[in-house]
């Protein structure tokens, strides 16, 4: 995968991964009603601080066994049956109903308290989120598998990709929050979802063409 490639799709990928309701999505916004818009960004950091370490761990252990040609179909097979179950969970859960809002996300057990620091609550609920472990224990492990073919640049796409989406999503609703104004319309939320769930369902097949043919 290009370079431009890997860029474009982990962005949008990690879009629909921010835009989904959760504990993290709700931190934001119980956070930047009390502190200000700059908490969006804060989070964020906290977050991507926590996937730095992830991933600089993953290439320092296991970066010479990613390379191998078994390795590398294996991991590309899981992270795209997982990408195509994600989109296709998530175009269910618009076309049932479930995602209408940004306004319907709950209030969660694992979202930090608002006195809390941002920074250190992104780091927390990231840590102690179930789908975030599973999410790089299959797409996250795919997308580095892919990106050492284009050594560190490649790298640094995929990871500047992932995380430019969430800082962009979340400092919107941050803002949006902080000055009370209205949120997307459920139409606009929906079709952006919807768009979402169909663009992973179309790159997890590509993954999985990649691992069988690559």
């Amino acid at each position: 995968m290009h370079i431009t490639a890997l860029f474009t799709t982990a962005f949008i990928v990690g879009l629909s991964g921010a835009m989904m309701p959760g504990p993290l999505l709700t931190a934001a916004m119980a956070s930047s009603a009390e502190r200000g818009w700059k908490a969006g960004p804060q989070i964020v950091l906290g977050h991507a601080l926590l996937e730095l370490t992830l991933v600089a761990a993953l290439l320092a252990g296991i970066a010479q066994f990613l390379t191998k040609p078994t390795v590398t179909m294996i991991i590309a097979l899981v992270g795209g049956i997982f990408l195509v179950y994600l989109g296709i969970t998530m175009i269910k859960d618009v076309r049932s109903g479930r995602l209408t809002s940004l306004n319907t996300a709950p209030a969660q057990p694992a979202s930090a308290p608002v006195t809390m620091h941002p920074m250190l609550a992104g780091i927390l609920i990231s840590l102690f989120n179930p789908y975030w472990s599973i999410w790089w224990a299959t797409v996250g492990l795919g997308y580095l598998t892919l990106s050492l073919r284009n050594g560190t640049a490649g790298i640094a796409a995929f990871f500047s990709g992932h995380i430019l989406s969430d800082l962009l999503w979340y400092t919107l609703i941050a803002v949006m929050v902080s000055q009370g104004r209205a949120f997307l319309s459920p139409k606009i939320y929906q079709a952006i979802l919807m768009g979402c769930g169909l663009f992973m369902v179309v790159l997890g097949i590509s993954f999985i063409y990649s691992g069988l043919w690559s």
